[in-house]
């Protein structure tokens, strides 16, 4: 990205959620003024940000205020509308691309784009229509029926043991375009969070060991307990990806690590993510400092890790009738609370997360289990 972007001048996010929320924080922090698009009117971003255009994304008004307000633009999430995209680029700086973006919203694309790329996914069966569910599934069940489109934290994943099972999932599905991917002998699960400015200049963070509850993400410890052989081959396959999608921005890859050792990438979102959000407090930069950094064409920062550390994630689940015994984790000096502003509490809803720093990362992990344990007992 030619040019740098520097404080004082106007940010774009599509997205007000929680992403958008610490972009605002690490952004403002920065010395820069943010205009967060989002039609939700209590958006925990749109409350903290200079400008809060409370629009539909694809309202032609509010992207005309935008193009001409803002010097950048990024986006929160993936689901955006690609002619939201494809019409900022047009007026100005993008950061990821419209097709970077376009590419990470459908699995089916992804997962070829990610093939072609000369890297190893999940054996996978693009099914567009019932008679694709009729050749010989062998190599693809039991597996998981993926919806190709606007599915995430676990939604629009059906698990299916024969071909009759698929396709009574593929019709609850809406007979919308899925992937039916073969189920795995997972032994842990991994991701990288990928940041790239331009050719050669791209970094990594640490990489994540990641646990799933109901196909939302739990808990994060890094460093991965991995050996070093697979956290260096993930980081060398996410930074090839990123190359080969040309991307500009923070870029999240999640990686099956399968009992025999072999890394296959799950699947990419252009933007920081959830197991990114230790960097808040246990690396030199933090993601959202990344992403701003690289819209505005600024060198990727240091991503040395401080300290070993657990991320917590806190969802609705463990709000009651009132709040959550947060003394528990307040009166942890090595405990960071990250609440994201949300009015309401859902079940399965992110609420916020915590951080443990610690000397090594089994009393990180041992010390955050305890502390979830403690506030779900509260709740409870």
């Amino acid at each position: 990205m030619a040019g740098h972007i520097l404080p004082n001048a106007m940010l774009g996010i599509l997205g007000g959620g929680q992403l958008g929320r610490m972009f605002t924080m690490s952004a403002r922090a920065m010395g820069y003024r943010v205009t967060v698009l989002d039609p939700d009117r209590e958006s925990p971003a749109g409350s903290l940000a200079d400008v809060h255009l409370c629009a539909a994304y694809d309202d032609a008004l509010a992207l005309q205020v935008l193009a001409e307000t803002c010097v950048a633009v990024t986006t929160e999430f993936e689901n955006v509308p690609a002619d939201t995209m494809r019409y900022l680029e047009r007026h100005v700086r993008v950061s990821p691309s419209a097709e970077s973006v376009a590419i990470a919203q459908d699995r089916i694309r992804e997962k070829r784009y990610i093939n072609q790329a000369g890297l190893q996914t999940a054996p996978f069966l693009v099914v567009e229509r019932e008679a694709d569910l009729d050749q010989n599934l062998s190599g693809h069940v039991p597996g998981i029926l993926k919806i190709a489109r606007l599915g995430y934290d676990g939604k629009g994943q059906i698990r299916v043991k024969t071909a009759e099972e698929a396709k009574s999932a593929f019709a609850q599905m809406g007979q919308q375009p899925c992937v039916l991917e073969r189920m795995l002998d997972l032994q842990t699960e991994i991701s990288v969070i990928v940041t790239r400015t331009g050719p050669g200049e791209a970094v990594c963070f640490p990489v994540a060991e990641n646990q799933h509850e109901s196909g939302i993400l739990d808990v994060s410890i890094v460093p991965a307990r991995v050996p070093d052989t697979i956290a260096e081959s993930a980081r060398g396959m996410a930074l090839k990806l990123a190359e080969a999608l040309d991307y500009g921005g923070v870029l999240a890859v999640e990686f099956f690590v399968l009992q025999n050792g072999e890394l296959l990438i799950n699947e990419i979102a252009p933007r920081p993510h959830n197991s990114g959000h230790y960097t808040l407090d246990a690396t030199l930069v933090s993601q959202f400092d990344q992403q701003v950094r690289a819209m505005c064409g600024l060198p990727p920062g240091d991503t040395r890790l401080l300290s070993p550390v657990v991320m917590v994630n806190l969802l609705g689940d463990i709000w009651r009738d009132d709040e959550p015994a947060w003394d528990r984790l307040l009166s942890q000096p090595n405990v960071h609370l990250h609440l994201y502003g949300k009015k309401s509490a859902r079940i399965g809803r992110k609420m916020g997360h915590f951080n443990v720093l610690a000397e090594d990362v089994d009393g990180a992990l041992q010390q955050a289990l305890k502390l979830k344990e403690g506030l779900q007992g509260r709740a409870g």
